[in-house]
């Protein structure tokens, strides 16, 4: 997908304050001994109109981070720093402040589509519970309904309102998942890794539609995917996460072109290639860990192949490169693939 990556002329960047803004975000579980660190120090922004990635390992704390932009934290958590939506800190909202956030400004689709909707009820009924609970009238919601199924791609509208969610493909019931995400025209949509389960074909209907509708509506897309191809293709920026952290950020061809960390270095080594001549993948050795396991120093000096002693001992600090940052003892020497 690499080739038909693209730069949207506008996304805005520059032009108006961020949709999301995140600084300093921590994030500490309790248990029974100690706070158990989750994320820690984590920095991330959207422009209006912009496709932002989010991109990292399976338990880095990527969908952690997302979901706290819409104050959904897990039970007994402990934060630190802001978490803000148009210039508003999610993590001091009350609870109507929350609701008022979750069905006007702010929406996320996840990656299993059935496990956002209700089995017994009709995809006509999920559509238009929150337009209805804004004080919409019971036909202008369905009305909205219809059009936003017909936005996204699904054949007769009007008929899928009164079918229930099995009979859908995923696919299709991804298509509905978005529709609603999409009910309130929010200024910010999160998409945690929402082709994961999807053929490669769906994946690319589905990517088309959240461009499609992001460019329309000039709406903010934090893009969470563990797919480096697929974020080369559809995202401006890139934030790379590992054990809790971010450790590197710049815009994607920047990025993908000269990494500055070992880390996405290793991401890109081991993504498969399509073009002739394009040579296998290479694993990342070791395993990924979490902030609570990471050492003293940097959390991917175990499986780095750059590593030196004081990378087991001082945290690096993030540094500017151009546009964005890296936090590397080694990033100023450049990252071979």
């Amino acid at each position: 997908m690499t080739e038909q990556k693209t730069r949207r002329p506008g996304s805005g960047a520059g032009a108006a304050l961020p949709v999301l803004e995140i600084e300093g975000l921590g994030i500490r579980l309790d248990d029974d001994r100690a706070a158990r660190p989750i994320l820690d120090g984590v920095d991330l922004r959207v422009m209006p109109g912009e496709t932002v990635g989010l991109v990292g390992e399976s338990g880095s704390g990527k969908s952690v981070a997302c979901r706290s932009v819409l104050g959904l934290l897990p039970r007994g958590a402990r934060t630190t720093g802001q978490v803000r939506v148009e210039g508003d800190d999610v993590l001091a909202m009350n609870r109507a402040e929350l609701t008022e956030l979750r069905t006007r400004r702010a929406a996320m689709v996840y990656q299993d589509p059935r496990a956002c909707v209700n089995p017994l009820r009709r995809v006509g009924d999920f559509l238009t519970e929150g337009l209805r609970a804004a004080g919409t009238s019971a036909a202008t919601a369905t009305a909205r309904a219809a059009d936003l199924l017909d936005a996204v791609g699904i054949r007769d509208p009007r008929g899928a309102l009164r079918r229930y969610p099995h009979e859908f493909s995923g696919g299709m019931l991804q298509r509905v998942v978005i529709a609603a995400a999409l009910a309130a025209e929010p200024a910010l949509l999160v998409a945690d890794e929402p082709t994961t389960a999807l053929d490669v074909t769906t994946q690319a209907e589905i990517i088309a539609i959240l461009a499609g509708l992001r460019a329309e509506h000039d709406t903010g897309l934090l893009f969470v995917t563990h797919d480096l191809e697929l974020a080369a293709a559809i995202c401006d920026r890139v934030y790379v996460m590992y054990a809790g952290r971010i450790v590197e950020t710049r815009p994607t061809d920047a990025l993908f072109d000269h990494p500055r960390h070992p880390y996405t270095a290793g991401l890109l080594a081991c993504t498969p290639g399509i073009g002739p001549g394009s040579p296998a993948p290479r694993p990342i050795p070791g395993r990924p860990v979490s902030l609570a396991e990471s050492p003293p120093g940097c959390g991917f000096a175990a499986r780095c192949a750059h590593v030196q002693p004081r990378c087991t001992e001082e945290k690096p600090a993030p540094r500017p490169y151009g546009e964005g940052m890296a936090a590397c003892h080694r990033a100023d020497e450049g990252i071979t693939l």
